[in-house]
């Protein structure tokens, strides 16, 4: 599709080219509004006839990269996301860090693991060079041995060196297989490998050659135990998770081998109301299309009618020179593993919005949009405020407070209150006196007033709010809107004390509107979080103290000397009698009730 100056501003295939262009030209309504808003573009087009769907799907996949069109599903962020080359292709293969894989490389038979966030790269790569004497320097070789003397690495044990001429390519390649298992998750053959080289330099006596060995073991341990084991097959998956919100929709990709999760990437698309079938298509033919390592498996959230797993199936086999098999599980450990990669999905979207948007994003740029259109000076709001209300029926009543600071939150500032007057649940009231007990604090106190209150709700709560603040004594010009939500109870606009609204344009949004809406999802989320952490800590709280003091002859005092020098609950009820007894201010008799409590089956 062609706007009027001729810019490609959508691709997309379709196996009846008469019954796609009908939906947009047909004359019926179209319903979804990226596409409505695409139509009223379209000036021209062009198609090119394929052979087969999975063509199909190549072509466009190729033509998107190429015009990068504004209706289409793009991966995007702030920055590349960098690879790890090795180049297997060469006598002495290099292991470094690449922006992008190299065809010619990757022909001559070098290999690209990635790509990974900036800082997990860091990590692994300071991982390879506790584990492996890999040579960190920049010579070539074999052009450069022997021409100086090694480095100091190689004289503590961290480098082959391999400029020394003493290590044949032979060995030094083996090493280098180790270091491709690694990215593949296959530690334990290196670990056997380490812990007998270790074991036979000991009884060598050769003890500095097995220290260095042991701190190599011990890296290598520390790495497997902080992965979780996912499955009890070993197998490679790759999990795709989604999530959308603020105008965005996050992709968090898991990466599983032999297991265990050795690595994740994260991107995000632009817009959070498209199917999941063109999200899940976009991201596979962008991302998967040159990778360097596609897996025999991938898994994915459940798609809609339009979806075509066994099509996105023939395109990665296409791309591996394998059969790969794409599909959405619905029980067992892949469906586990699914939803940890939606969860991680919703945490990177979550964080991404708390910034204001990617890394190069002015977090404050929020607060600009809420000064223009209410009037206020440019550069007069920066403290932010806002409150949640959460309780357990009658239980646990309590708020919290968050506070944003030109547009980042500023955690040192967060309050939490649990309710003194309110006994049963009455979120007026719980408002009433989390706002009252707020503002009886001030700068003195080290509680600057905020220059806005958003209020988490419609006009019946930005009421109940202006109301109690209005009738504090306060000397400040405290402005104060409601932060609505649609039927979806996603965020849809502002209202302010006097009636007015700022919608959030949903078809065609400014920028603005999108600014705008990852501000206040921001707010929303965290303010949410905050309270309802608090109210589960509470609860957590109120359980434990009365399981045990459910216990005969055990008041608060020996509950909090119990948990004081056993830790835990559980620690309580996994203790002997003996073990109990030794607990300050707790009798035998005590020990046998508390031990009888937990043990029924085991009286007498």
């Amino acid at each position: 599709m062609k706007d009027a100056s001729g810019n490609v501003i959508y691709v997309g295939k379709a196996k009846k080219l008469r019954n796609r262009l009908r939906s947009y030209f047909g004359g019926g309504k179209i319903t979804h509004p990226k596409v409505a808003a695409m139509v009223s573009h379209v000036a021209d087009f062009e198609y090119v006839v394929v052979g087969s769907e999975a063509e199909a799907l190549l072509l466009e996949s190729n033509l998107i990269k190429r015009y990068m069109p504004q209706y289409n599903i793009l991966l995007r962020d702030d920055k590349s996301y960098p690879y790890v080359c090795i180049t297997l292709n060469e006598e002495y293969p290099r292991v470094f860090k690449a922006f992008r894989p190299d065809e010619k490389i990757k022909k001559a038979g070098g290999k690209y693991y990635g790509p990974y966030m900036n800082a997990d790269l860091f990590g692994t790569m300071k991982a390879i060079e506790e584990i492996f004497p890999l040579k960190r320097c920049h010579k070539v070789f074999p052009r450069d041995i022997g021409k100086e003397r090694p480095c100091l690495n190689s004289h503590i044990g961290k480098c082959m060196a391999p400029c020394s001429g003493s290590v044949k390519a032979e060995d030094y390649r083996k090493m280098i297989f180790d270091i491709v298992a690694f990215f593949e998750g296959r530690y334990d053959g290196i670990i056997d490998e380490i812990n007998s080289e270790m074991m036979a330099a000991a009884e060598r006596l050769d003890f500095e050659r097995a220290a260095v060995l042991r701190d190599r073991l011990t890296a290598l341990n520390n790495i497997t135990r902080s992965q979780k084991v996912f499955l009890e097959i070993e197998r490679d998956v790759d999990a795709v998770g989604v999530f959308s919100q603020g105008g965005e929709t996050c992709i968090r990709k898991l990466e599983l081998r032999a297991g265990r999760i050795v690595g994740s990437s994260t991107y995000f698309m632009n817009g959070d109301q498209s199917p999941m079938s063109e999200i899940v298509t976009s991201f596979i033919t962008q991302y998967y299309s040159g990778a360097g390592t596609v897996p025999p498996t991938v898994i994915v959230p459940s798609l809609d009618e339009d979806g075509d797993l066994e099509l996105l199936g023939e395109f990665l086999s296409s791309e591996a020179g394998r059969k790969v098999r794409v599909y959405t599980p619905e029980r067992g450990e892949m469906h586990d593993l699914l939803k940890m990669a939606q969860l991680n999905a919703q945490e990177m979207m979550v964080r991404r919005v708390l910034r204001g948007g990617g890394s190069g994003a002015d977090p404050a740029a929020g607060m600009r949009v809420l000064e223009r259109f209410l009037g206020v000076p440019e550069n007069s709001l920066h403290r932010a405020e806002s409150y949640d209300i959460s309780n357990l029926g009658n239980d646990d009543i309590c708020s919290g407070m968050v506070v944003f600071k030109d547009g980042k939150p500023d955690r040192q500032s967060y309050r939490l209150f649990k309710m003194k007057t309110v006994l049963e649940q009455d979120d007026f009231a719980s408002m009433r006196e989390t706002l009252s007990r707020r503002f009886s604090h001030d700068e003195k106190d080290g509680f600057a007033y905020p220059d806005i209150i958003l209020v988490d709700g419609g006009k019946g709560q930005l009421s109940a709010v202006c109301s109690v603040v209005r009738s504090l004594d306060i000397d400040a010009n405290i402005k104060i809107i409601g932060m609505v939500k649609n039927n979806r109870h996603r965020t849809a606009g502002i209202v302010t004390e006097d009636g007015r609204e700022y919608m959030l344009e949903k078809e065609n949004p400014s920028d603005d509107d999108v600014v705008l809406l990852r501000f206040l999802s921001a707010v929303q989320n965290e303010v949410h979080r905050f309270a309802v952490t608090y109210q589960r800590r509470l609860s957590k709280k109120r359980n434990i103290k009365y399981k045990l003091e459910n216990i005969k002859g055990i008041g608060p005092a020996k509950r909090k000397a119990l948990l004081s020098e056993l830790g835990s609950i559980k620690a309580v009820e996994d203790s002997s009698v003996e073990e109990l007894t030794k607990v300050k201010g707790i009798t035998s008799t005590d020990a046998k009730e508390i031990f009888d409590y937990f043990h029924p089956e085991e009286e007498d």
